[in-house]
């Protein structure tokens, strides 16, 4: 029953016989999606292999324990090249991203009709490809490596710091922007004293957490060639040396613990 307040208070209304119907058959309509949403997921399910499924995966986790604890050493090396293909591919596309946010904000662009509907295409192209993706191709481009990987994580970077950062450009105080033009000061003076003082924290703080991002997604690009720990996973799903998977699979989570502690810590310190 619908509810309609008075001044004092809630009263309660029977629905009409209309708005009953209404109800029952938009419930009725969600179950029927549902059921045919169900129905186009499982069309291809084997569902033996589904029974089959806590079997597999308790023999599976008895071959992964305990991990190989040896195996860390061979490990270092590729680590290193994962930290170096997300801090580079993070300040590859921060440097694209910044002239890209200020062509996109409405209140920085040189034209709202030309320069920044090209500005956030950009945006929106980078953010719709993921960085696997971009690894693949460019892997097929320039070859297998961690300059591959780097360009990867640069390109997908470029679209999210874009995007925050030129909502952030919009958002700012203008009357800081109109007292600093007040005084005669040039395009770029207004944007090096008003502009760029007030966006400055939202920088620091969207690089710092695009970089954590990054470290997690620069771990399984070497699974389609392009460097780093993802390489010694690959070869290690190759061979079934699922002690070894684990030992992966231990040293990524700590980085990934380890980045977003100090992703944690400088945003903290920033903002």
């Amino acid at each position: 029953m619908p509810i309609t307040k008075t001044s004092d208070s809630a009263v309660w209304r029977k629905r009409t016989t209309l708005q009953q119907w209404a109800l029952w058959g938009g419930w009725f309509l969600l179950v029927v999606f549902f059921i045919f949403c169900w129905q186009v997921m499982t069309k291809d399910t084997i569902w033996y292999f589904v029974a089959d499924a806590p079997t597999q995966a308790a023999d599976l986790g008895g071959r992964m324990f305990p991990p190989r604890w040896s195996y860390i050493d061979v490990l270092w090396a590729p680590l290193w090249d994962t930290l170096n293909i997300a801090t580079l591919g993070t300040l590859l596309g921060i440097a694209i991203a910044i002239p890209v946010a200020f062509l996109a904000a409405r209140n920085t662009t040189p034209s709202v009709l030309f320069v920044r509907p090209i500005a956030l295409f950009i945006i929106v192209s980078s953010r719709s490809i993921n960085s696997l993706i971009w690894a693949l191709l460019l892997v097929a481009i320039i070859g297998p490596g961690i300059l591959a990987g780097i360009v990867a994580i640069g390109l997908r970077s470029i679209g999210f710091v874009a995007k925050l950062l030129y909502e952030a450009i919009e958002e700012i105080d203008e009357t800081q922007v109109e007292a600093i033009s007040a005084t005669g000061a040039s395009a770029a003076q207004v944007v090096d004293y008003a502009i760029v003082p007030q966006v400055l924290p939202a920088f620091f703080g969207i690089s710092v957490f695009r970089w954590d991002i990054n470290i997690r997604e620069s771990t399984i690009l070497g699974l389609v060639g392009a460097g780093g720990i993802g390489l010694q996973l690959q070869a290690s799903l190759n061979v079934l040396a699922w002690p070894q998977v684990t030992m992966i699979f231990i040293v990524i989570l700590g980085t990934v613990v380890l980045s977003e502690w100090v992703s944690a810590k400088v945003r903290h310190a920033i903002i």
